[in-house]
């Protein structure tokens, strides 16, 4: 019974030891490893500088050099999809409707609360006429009052908006023969 006692008492002792050794078997070798803070001196390059120069040509993750003529591009750089259109639809009510409203027609929430000068309908002739890169580029580099949004806006989803904005100006001229048989019983019952 008096080894059961005492090995009750020295319990407590082994309880608090064991965080110890623990403690001191962990140890984050990464947090030890050299490492250079912003600009500091270095003897291991020539040049003495930490900072290393981005080597030529290198181009920035998810940014693809625009080409200077987007503007006049009549066609998408890539296959044109539901995906990309579902992109660009989610994207333009993201970034563009605020201003554009959401059907195009330049009377978003912006314009409907003091906007001096909106932005104008995507459905005026000028630009159901301009070519889809005119909608890219305005996105990329800006138009007038508005900046531009090549930060927010991936390369992919500037194209992505710009096909969306073909598809809500179609919508609001669409000829009546192609719309689907069963939708034009029903516009034709609203009538």
């Amino acid at each position: 019974m008096t080894t059961e006692v005492e090995s009750l008492r020295k319990l407590p002792m082994i309880f608090a030891i064991i965080p110890w050794i623990c403690v001191a078997s962990c140890r984050q070798t990464m947090a030890d490893q050299p490492a250079y803070r912003p600009l500091e001196p270095s003897s291991v390059f020539p040049d003495k500088t930490s900072a290393r120069p981005i080597p030529k040509g290198t181009i920035a993750r998810g940014s693809l050099p625009v080409p200077k003529d987007a503007a006049l591009e009549t066609v998408l750089p890539f296959p044109l999809t539901r995906e990309l259109l579902e992109r660009g639809r989610n994207r333009f009510n993201i970034y563009c409707s605020p201003c554009h409203g959401e059907t195009g027609d330049g009377q978003g929430l912006v314009v409907l609360r003091g906007l001096r000068h909106g932005p104008p309908s995507y459905h005026i002739d000028r630009l159901r006429q301009a070519p889809l890169g005119h909608f890219f580029d305005v996105i990329t580099n800006g138009f007038g009052a508005m900046p531009d949004y090549a930060a927010q806006v991936s390369y992919r989803d500037r194209w992505a908006v710009a096909a969306y904005v073909r598809v809500l100006q179609f919508s609001q001229l669409a000829p009546f023969e192609s719309v689907p048989v069963s939708e034009k019983y029903r516009l034709e019952a609203e009538r």
